[in-house]
């Protein structure tokens, strides 16, 4: 239970949920086991009067006792109605607030992950797969909900049935209540070993069926591929296999469930069987004991059943839910490095130094930058090229700070990056990444991502500025298309745009591109270049590409090798060096040449 100590806290704020739930459970129980003490008096009422309205026969006495001894078995049968009426209702005051409570447990906790998780850097998202981060926040919070819920209730009944009704039990009979329980422990057993089978041979027909599910994913996604290369019959091979994989993991798992419920039922008429058993001699032998201690404890059995067979499922239930609260706690408990020193909160001008960085990606060891210097004054732009690994889009990581340097300093206003609140100096830039990622949403909103309030003139003209509204404005719904999921209904140029267009909206005093007009032809590049002459005006600008047709807009370029600086200056004044930026120059126009 170590781990599920972190959720304490939430048993804490919803306290009365679970006060309440438990009285409510006590109060079932308590209308669970009147009727019981009721069947004995019912039952030792018959077999006491059975003789009297026998000895009355064809007497006119014997009409007027029937009609009493009838009146009274009517009343008990309506008192019985009445308590499971009553227990019903409470059942249901249960459910509301134990498992209302889980519920909301488990909307908190959801809640609290996801605010935790959008806290940790990128280095965090570069170490851990999506899918693992989904499940953490899903599936094992499902599991602790188990725990919450169903545990505690079944948990509280099993507990507070046992304190009432086991001394209720041994007060009528010790040698009896010991025949009653006798097969009980084993249930308990019996039921949690064969839980934990269930479970494992479970997650073994998930794994079966995720790795399935993978596949058919990729064949249907590779379709040309299969058929180009006539791979059908392999493919079709492969999913048979896979399929018989799951279909074998099923029936083990069937095999399995087939013995669950025969246990059950064997077990527990064991204990009915040892009940009417034990009863019946002690009735034979003069004891006090009356046949309506016998069904009254036939009763008792049945009403431990369940709560007994619960604790090994609820047992099952806590482990799971412990081992999923551990690997919980173990992204709450990742901190994020990136802080703030001073949380210097101002208008920024826009300058960016470099002061001898170097940078070495904490999850992969690769040194990224070694002793990088730089200087963008306030308007000012700066273009970086270089070819792939060179350390380009570093920079743009460490300027919007998504990492921290390794050795130097980077200083934005002649003051150190590390003293500026996180979020208001991240609100007055603008980023264009290289993966471009859009959110399944409208155009327009996806647009306005960034912006307060939804301003209209601001996304028409940022979308106008990068060269896409004319393509927005000619869909069926125009700003209100949707993207669909990644951007998918747009093609790789249109995305570009529709991001370049986000990050412009908000007029930020920095703005950084990063590689983004790799997916765009010379013709629309040449476009937006025209138009990003007017937005950068005013504003610092980085702009990162592997084409010099885009570095020509900076005022100033900077060409990167292996995270050194090899050439900076002018574009005329790179090319009359004759070294890699004229190289790199000839090369991209001859291309050019060739296309046309």
């Amino acid at each position: 239970m170590k781990e599920l100590r972190y959720l304490n806290k939430y048993l804490f704020k919803y306290k009365w949920h679970l006060i309440l739930g438990l009285i409510f459970v006590i109060i079932s129980n308590v209308f669970q086991i009147i009727p019981a003490v009721i069947v004995r008096y019912s039952i030792d009422l018959v077999m006491d009067n059975i003789r009297i309205y026998r000895v009355l026969d064809n007497t006119r006495l014997q009409q007027g006792f029937f009609a009493v001894f009838s009146k009274s078995i009517l009343i008990y049968a309506m008192v019985i109605l009445v308590m499971a009426l009553l227990r019903g209702l409470f059942l249901y005051f249960v459910r509301q607030t134990l498992i209302v409570m889980s519920r909301l447990v488990e909307y908190d906790l959801k809640n609290e992950i996801f605010q935790h998780y959008e806290t940790l850097p990128l280095s965090f998202y570069r170490r851990n797969n999506t899918g693992d981060l989904m499940n953490r926040i899903s599936e094992d919070v499902g599991r602790v909900r188990m725990y919450l819920g169903p545990s505690i209730m079944y948990g509280l009944t099993l507990i507070t049935l046992a304190l009432m009704l086991i001394p209720v039990m041994f007060s009528i009979s010790p040698k009896l209540t010991l025949y009653a329980l006798l097969p009980l422990p084993v249930l308990s057993l019996s039921v949690y070993y064969v839980n934990n089978i269930i479970e494992y041979r479970s997650e073994q027909i998930q794994k079966s069926q995720s790795r399935l599910s993978t596949f058919v994913q990729e064949a249907f996604s590779g379709i040309r591929v299969l058929k180009s290369f006539t791979r059908e019959n392999e493919s079709i091979a492969n999913f048979t296999k896979e399929s018989d994989v799951y279909k074998r993991q099923s029936l083990k798992l069937t095999r399995v469930q087939a013995l669950f419920f025969p246990i059950i039922t064997a077990l527990i008429g064991l204990s009915t069987m040892l009940t009417v058993y034990a009863g019946s001699v002690e009735v034979i032998n003069g004891s006090a004991l009356t046949f309506g201690n016998i069904a009254e404890f036939i009763i008792y059995v049945n009403i431990l059943t369940w709560p007994v067979t619960s604790l090994g499922w609820t047992s099952s239930l806590v482990q799971r839910a412990e081992a999923s609260q551990k690997r919980i706690n173990e992204f709450l408990k990742t901190k994020t490095d990136i802080v703030s020193d001073k949380n210097l909160v101002r208008e920024i001008a826009g300058k960016i130094e470099f002061d001898n960085v170097s940078f070495t990606y904490p999850d992969t060891g690769i040194k990224a930058l070694k002793k990088l210097s730089l200087k963008v004054n306030p308007g000012e732009s700066l273009a970086i090229i270089g070819t792939t690994g060179s350390g380009k889009s570093t920079v743009s990581n460490l300027v919007t700070r998504l990492y921290d340097v390794t050795e130097g300093e980077v200083r934005i206003d002649d003051q150190p990056i590390k003293d500026y609140d996180l979020v208001h100096l991240r609100r007055q830039m603008g980023v264009v990444p290289q993966d471009v990622f859009l959110f399944s949403d409208t155009i327009f909103n996806n647009i306005a991502f960034g912006l307060k309030s939804a301003d209209e003139e601001k996304v028409i003209q940022a979308a106008k500025d990068a060269d896409v509204y004319n393509n927005i404005v000619g869909f069926p719904q125009g700003f209100n298309t949707r993207v669909g999921e990644r951007g998918i209904t747009l093609s790789g140029g249109q995305k570009q745009r529709v991001s370049i267009a986000r990050a412009i909206a908000r007029s930020p005093r920095i703005l950084i591109l990063d590689d983004s007009l790799s997916a765009v032809d010379t013709k629309t590049e040449n476009t937006i270049l025209n138009s990003m002459k007017r937005i950068m005006e005013g504003r610092t600008s980085i702009i990162i590409s592997h084409r010099v047709s885009s570095a020509k807009l900076a005022n100033r370029i900077m060409v990167l090798n292996d995270g050194h600086v090899m050439e900076e200056g002018t574009h005329e004044e790179l090319l009359s060096l004759q070294g890699i930026y004229h190289d790199l120059y000839e090369s991209q126009m001859n291309k050019s040449e060739v296309e046309k």
